[in-house]
């Protein structure tokens, strides 16, 4: 079920308190869109600064990229669908990511960026969303878009953009 939320809140904490049972998805407890767009641009300056990721974007990247990135978490993380409403479906993300061969060092760099970026924008105060934001951002570096390593033409048509809760992977089927 696309949208299920996690009450974050610890008990006897002010949140609690005040309104018991809230219910918000992933996308909600990192700040929406702004504070998706915040880490986002962390992250892709953490990559840029780093000699094997940064070599990803070597040929260039969308003016847009890190707005486009945030608005793809959204989507993955239970908010608006605005990415793939203008940007393009998951077959057009994966095959970005696609033909490349194998990259676990690059793969594994990022996923570093990410942590730390994690830190720069102030999410590591609160534990239960680092871990969902760090397992899902390595599941989708280590599954997804590592899938196709040997051409980009192998990735089929029609895939939708995985969503995560806070439970992990949902199955939307």
């Amino acid at each position: 079920m696309v949208g299920r939320g996690v009450d974050i809140a610890e008990p006897g904490t002010p949140a609690e308190n005040c309104h018991p049972g809230t219910m918000v998805t992933v996308y909600e407890a990192a700040g929406g869109v702004d504070g998706l767009l915040r880490l986002a641009g962390a992250w892709h300056a953490r990559v840029m600064a780093d000699e094997v990721v940064g070599h990803a974007f070597s040929h260039g990247f969308h003016p847009q990229h890190t707005e486009r990135l945030a608005a793809y978490w959204a989507e993955a993380l239970g908010g608006p669908t605005r990415y793939s409403e203008t940007c393009g479906d998951e077959t057009s993300v994966v095959r970005l990511h696609s033909g490349n061969g194998p990259h676990h060092e690059m793969d594994s760099r990022a996923i570093a960026c990410f942590d730390e970026a994690l830190v720069d924008v102030g999410f590591d105060g609160n534990e239960r969303l680092r871990q969902v934001l760090h397992d899902y951002f390595t599941w989708a570096t280590e599954t997804t878009m590592s899938r196709y390593h040997r051409s980009a033409d192998d990735v089929p048509e029609g895939l939708r953009i995985p969503r995560w809760s806070w439970d992990g992977l949902v199955d939307d089927a």
